[in-house]
């Protein structure tokens, strides 16, 4: 059986706060990882796993899944929390994040961990994936939709542009992005590093049907969702405006929190802000 969905605007914002928590023990744990692009898109994981698509934690290959796939695959600490709340694997495995022999490895990689659809990492790769994923799955009619999260940074890539004219051209309306605007990457923002903007005209320009939303509103991402599933002929861009090292006061827009784990002081700080 497909896994019991949150109906509420409550329940999805209450999830959200405690795998925050979750995102924060492994990377912690680990003393390793990417804790602000984890918690820049935890709120769209959430409402993608929790209400919108369907899969199968007793089974992650049936056939009858929704896909999705993590272009930005460092953080992939919050796709990890997802699949332990969903029961895709023991929740006791989130504090062995990035130590051998983990199946948790530091960039998704689904040979390793149950639900994880592609390896991604190399950034850029993970959008072609999914567009090759929903080629397929139109190719043989059938009616599972696709949903991919991609990066800002990330999208300084060219395969992602290459991707981006590939999808409309096979009409690829099976197929759903989030595009994570946290503004920040590893050496700053993302327009100082390498411009991508104008963001949402250039989806547009690719033939892309494109809504721009407050990635942390929950009302605005289950619209998007609904409105996504409305749109035919053309694959559908969300473009969700977050804030990197969102829940956690002193890593928000800060590009320093990229890839640095907290120590304990900062740890317990963090959690005290995100207690119930």
């Amino acid at each position: 059986m497909p896994q019991r969905r949150l109906e509420t605007v409550q329940e999805l914002a209450a999830k959200a706060k405690a795998l925050r928590r979750d995102i924060l023990l492994q990377v912690y744990s680990a003393q390793s990882g990417h804790p602000g692009g984890s918690l820049s898109w935890i709120d769209i994981g959430v409402a993608l796993y929790c209400h919108e698509m369907t899969v199968f934690p007793e089974d992650p290959t049936d056939p009858e899944r929704d896909r999705f796939v993590l272009s930005k695959g460092h953080a992939c600490p919050a796709q990890y929390a997802l699949l332990a709340d969903q029961g895709f694997f023991p929740k006791d495995w989130l504090t062995t994040f990035r130590q051998y022999p983990t199946r948790l490895q530091g960039h998704a990689e689904n040979h390793y961990t149950p639900g994880v659809e592609v390896t991604t990492g190399s950034l850029g790769q993970g959008l072609p994936q999914a567009v090759g994923i929903a080629l397929g799955l139109k190719v043989q009619q059938k009616p599972q939709r696709v949903y991919c999260v991609v990066g800002d940074g990330e999208s300084q890539e060219g395969v992602i542009w290459e991707a981006a004219m590939a999808a409309p051209h096979h009409k690829l309306d099976n197929l759903c992005v989030f595009h994570d605007l946290n503004g920040l990457q590893i050496d700053g923002e993302v327009k100082k590093v390498m411009n991508i903007n104008p963001v949402v005209e250039k989806w547009k320009a690719f033939g892309w049907a494109v809504k721009e939303i407050d990635g942390h509103d929950f009302p605005q991402i289950l619209e998007a969702l609904d409105w996504a599933r409305t749109v035919k002929g053309q694959p559908a861009m969300i473009c969700a405006r977050t804030v990197k090292g969102k829940g956690v006061s002193f890593m928000e827009n800060q590009a320093g929190w990229h890839g640095v784990a907290p120590k304990t002081e900062d740890y317990e700080k963090a959690l005290a802000e995100l207690a119930d």
